[in-house]
């Protein structure tokens, strides 16, 4: 009965244990959400784009999602698409604080001008605007209330295009039609709901009119000494996002208008935050540099690190707290016998073999008795357990019986024991020596 109750505490977790486990739960859910939240929410809600690359690679377009990370052959790009989420290009985003916040909240992530700039000029672009807040993302629901503030989207306009003040349209009508020749010559309707359209000077119109522009053709507004200088600007995304492709004839004007502007090359769906563009005749090789290597150390990969870190230093002071400073006891005479006793003796009992320790503690506890009996010159004689007892049956013959049978349960242990168990054997082992000890 004794031994059934005692096995579940030697087998019971160790705190350090459930410590290190909940440490590594916690690094690798970290890693996990980072590395696919957001964007990925963002792309398949209602106001992403991932519909938009299902549908054109299914109707023979060449078209990918592309997130950054690795070059790319700029001349095998037709057509590159920029998504824009910030209606504050430059300027950093406030978090939400709260679930109001949220919803209203009308930067999903931070953007910069000049990477937007460097695409436009390397490879054809077109720019997709910012219509909705978080809200339409987060509830499905498009509703005029959840578009973005109307000034803040002129902002972003005018640093775009080559005017500093364009104009902002708003049909009050609920879905506006807007007509389409395709390249074949047929009539196509674009349908859009809340509309979003825009007026500026450089700016030709593709669909929509030069008073009311859905997609224009317009003129940076940073140009670079060579390079392209236009960029097409779609104002309002419900023309090609998951929300807006089911409406009128806008999936089928998707495939015909970036069919023909792609032609026979890549269309790109571009969610990076830098140009990743490179032209292999003029940059056929990249030295190294230390910017590679420091990729590594940003998120999500710090994340990583900075768990890593955490987990060394909680193994470094469990192992610091458990087996304590090295000691100087290595330089004493018969100290590397001492330790390795001492080694051998707490492997056993970190590993629960507490019967087979009773044992090895029983040969060493004969062999001090006999030491301290007959001194460090002759002990040696009788330090073996067969030469110990010889010498009982002579000139202790009233403990010999008592000293074979306590030596022959202890051999009889077997490897793991309770411990209250080998300290009962220990118990009568030392009173034996005790007494043989005092009558010497």
């Amino acid at each position: 009965m004794s031994r059934t109750t005692s096995h579940p505490t030697l087998n019971a977790p160790r705190l350090e244990t459930v410590v290190i486990a909940v440490i590594c739960i916690v690094v690798l859910a970290a890693g996990a959400y980072l590395l696919s939240q957001r964007q990925q929410a963002l792309r398949s809600s209602p106001a992403g784009h991932d519909g938009l690359q299902v549908w054109l690679a299914s109707n023979g377009l060449s078209a990918q999602n592309f997130t950054g990370g690795w070059p790319m052959d700029q001349n095998a790009v037709g057509l590159m698409i920029v998504p824009v989420y910030d209606t504050g290009l430059d300027v950093d985003r406030v978090a939400p604080s709260s679930k109001e916040e949220l919803l209203q909240q009308q930067d999903e992530y931070d953007l910069e001008l000049d990477p937007i700039s460097e695409k436009a000029q390397k490879v054809q672009t077109l720019v997709i605007l910012p219509k909705w807040r978080t809200g339409m993302r987060l509830t499905g629901r498009a509703h005029p209330v959840l578009r973005v503030e109307p000034n803040r989207l002129t902002e972003t306009l005018g640093k775009l295009i080559d005017d500093n003040r364009p104009e902002l349209i708003f049909p009050e009508i609920p879905f506006t039609d807007i007509g389409y020749r395709s390249t074949s010559g047929d009539r196509l309707l674009a349908q859009v709901y809340a509309a979003q359209l825009f007026k500026a000077r450089g700016c030709r119109p593709i669909i929509g009119t030069e008073e009311a522009i859905l997609l224009g053709d317009c003129l940076l507004g940073e140009t670079a000494a060579e390079g392209n200088n236009r960029v097409l600007v779609l104002s309002d995304p419900d023309l090609l996002n998951n929300h807006g492709l089911r409406l009128g004839d806008n999936a089928k004007i998707a495939v015909d208008l970036l069919g023909a502007k792609a032609g026979d090359r890549n269309i790109v769906i571009d969610y990076s935050r830098a140009s990743w563009l490179r032209d292999p005749a003029r940059e056929p090789e990249r030295e190294r540099t230390w910017a590679d290597l420091l990729r590594f150390f940003e998120q999500p990969f710090l994340t990583l690190w900075i768990g890593s870190a955490a987990l060394f230093l909680l193994f470094l002071w469990r192992a610091a707290m458990r087996y304590g400073p090295i000691r100087q006891e290595a330089a004493a005479p018969g100290a590397s016998k001492s330790l390795a006793i001492r080694a051998r003796a707490r492997l056993m009992r970190l590993s629960g073999q507490d019967g087979a320790l009773t044992a090895e503690y029983a040969a060493a506890r004969i062999a001090a008795t006999a030491e301290s009996i007959f001194g460090a010159a002759h002990a040696r004689h009788f330090t073996s357990e067969d030469d110990f007892l010889k010498y009982v049956d002579r000139r202790h013959a009233a403990y010999a019986p008592r000293l074979r049978a306590v030596l022959s349960e202890i051999r009889k242990l077997p490897a793991h024991l309770p411990a209250h168990e080998a300290i009962h054997h220990i118990d009568e082992l030392e009173q034996v020596l005790e007494q043989i000890t005092h009558d010497a």
